[in-house]
């Protein structure tokens, strides 16, 4: 009688033997397996992850750049330039404004306190007021304050046209340029700076506050609107 043909024993979890008498292979055939995905648990890193060395960071954004290719000026940057320029021409403004106001008031203090020969004070007298007061006092502000507008025209016009930096500037590292790289710095558009930062927001309320915040949404040359009608923007320098 005819013995049934033997048959290799498979491995162990393997798979069966296919009709012929072999197993398929257990890696990948001409045909192409495709390698089952590998799942990490949650909470875990995938597999193969390594991780950062100590004192990886990543890279931050580089600033953004002026037309000729100097990074822009921030707003906190420009925030303290301008308050080293206010602060010091508040001390120029004490001492052009102080020593004439004690003068005024000082003669003041004396008519006010004359007195008769019999010891008592003189009435003042109400026409007077006017004109050795009222009148004086105004015309002494109004001297005082086209002094003051001569002083910032020289400050913030002649002097920073001459490198694009006040003193405050100077202290933060920024420069005024014009937005076309091709042009210098010149008078008109310092003047223009001067014109809407200085002499405008003296007469229109919140200029002041709108003119500063406009750079904070102005794209992409983070201009102020003294930089928009001169043509300028302010970068960051390295002296």
């Amino acid at each position: 009688m005819t013995q049934p043909p033997s048959y290799p024993t498979p491995p162990a979890g393997g798979p069966s033997p296919a009709a012929g008498g072999f197993a398929p292979p257990s890696g990948p055939t001409s045909q192409g397996y495709a390698v089952p995905p590998q799942y990490a648990p949650p909470g875990h890193p995938p597999p193969g992850w390594v991780p950062p060395s100590p004192g990886w960071a990543p890279h931050p954004a580089p600033p953004p750049l002026g037309p000729g290719g100097q990074p822009l000026a921030g707003f906190a940057d420009r925030l303290l330039a301008a308050l080293i320029d206010v602060g010091l021409s508040t001390l120029v403004a004490m001492v052009l404004f102080l020593p004439p106001f004690l003068l005024f008031f000082w003669n003041m203090m004396d008519d006010l306190t004359r007195t008769n020969p019999d010891g008592t004070l003189v009435e003042p007298d109400p026409g007077a007021f006017m004109t050795d007061f009222f009148l004086p006092l105004l015309l002494l502000e109004l001297g005082l304050f086209v002094l003051m507008l001569g002083f910032y025209w020289l400050y913030h016009v002649e002097y920073m046209k001459r490198t694009g930096q006040t003193f405050g500037k100077k202290v933060m590292k920024l420069r005024v340029v014009p937005l076309d790289p091709a042009r210098t710095l010149d008078r008109r558009m310092a003047g223009k700076r001067y014109a809407v930062q200085h002499v405008a927001a003296m007469f229109l309320p919140g200029l002041s506050y709108l003119d500063g915040l406009w750079q904070l949404w102005d794209k992409p040359w983070q201009q102020c609107l003294h930089d928009k009608f001169a043509g300028t923007v302010v970068v960051k320098v390295s002296a």
